[in-house]
């Protein structure tokens, strides 16, 4: 009977740990050539609405902490609430750079957050089944990206000349989301930012600490919308999309 007891007991759902989303969202969009980026109708909705749409249909995200300029705050209010966001949102001023930003977003999470995951708010094409993976990997690891392999051959170069040839099956696209342990990700940005260190993402700054960050099978469809010509290639992904569901 006390087996039969401990077995049912320990079939009780797990709880997991709370992650919240931090959404990039503070950029220029210099090279969009004017406006935000973020703003833009995509297939008829925003590109940021279909950020926040698919981290509100994560499973593991528990609530949404957007970084934005000040001019935008209200506007990205409104964009919530016409576009459904069901799960809490907090939308704060983002800083100068994009590592402050993150920061700032990270420092308004809930208390309980044991993991965030840091996302693009230009990648609106992330499905919510990539997002889960991410967070899952994170909890067992403390840092985790999705990576695509890449696909042509990169070279390094100096004053217009090659200098050498990486190998290219070492090599790995890294998008967003990034998750990361809290404490871990908000003391990786602090010593950053302290230092004056050039950081192209959020992993480069937990690498800095010595941490070690691992890789799960991202998408090529994850791009992230910088110019015109990826809002091009993003709509054609959407109605791929739309064609395969009908």
């Amino acid at each position: 009977m006390k087996r039969l007891l401990h077995k049912l007991l320990s079939k009780k759902e797990k709880i997991e740990p709370v992650c919240s989303a931090v959404v990039a969202a503070a950029g220029s969009s210099r090279r969009m050539g004017g406006g935000n980026k973020l703003l833009l109708p995509l297939e008829g909705i925003p590109v940021l609405a279909r950020t926040l749409r698919a981290l509100d249909e994560a499973e593991l995200v528990a609530e949404i902490v957007v970084a934005a300029r000040e001019e935008d705050l209200l506007p990205i209010a409104d964009l919530c609430k016409t576009y459904g966001i069901v799960k809490p949102v907090k939308i704060v001023r983002g800083g100068e750079t994009r590592g402050a930003s993150v920061l700032a977003a990270a420092l308004e999470c809930r208390e309980d957050a044991a993991f965030i995951a840091v996302h693009d708010g230009a990648r609106p094409l992330a499905e919510p089944e990539l997002i889960d993976r991410v967070i899952r990997l994170a909890m067992r690891t403390n840092a985790a990206a999705p990576a695509v392999p890449v696909k042509d051959t990169i070279k390094v170069a100096a004053d217009g000349k090659v200098v050498s040839t990486p190998d290219r099956e070492t090599l790995r696209c890294v998008q967003t989301p990034q998750v990361f342990d809290g404490a871990l990700l908000r003391a990786a940005l602090q010593a950053a930012l302290a230092a004056d260190a050039p950081i192209t993402d959020d992993c480069s700054a937990v690498e800095r600490m010595g941490k070690e960050v691992y890789l799960t099978e991202g998408s090529y469809e994850n791009i992230k919308i910088t110019t015109p010509e990826d809002m091009a290639l993003a709509a054609a992904i959407l109605q791929r999309r739309e064609e395969a569901l009908g």
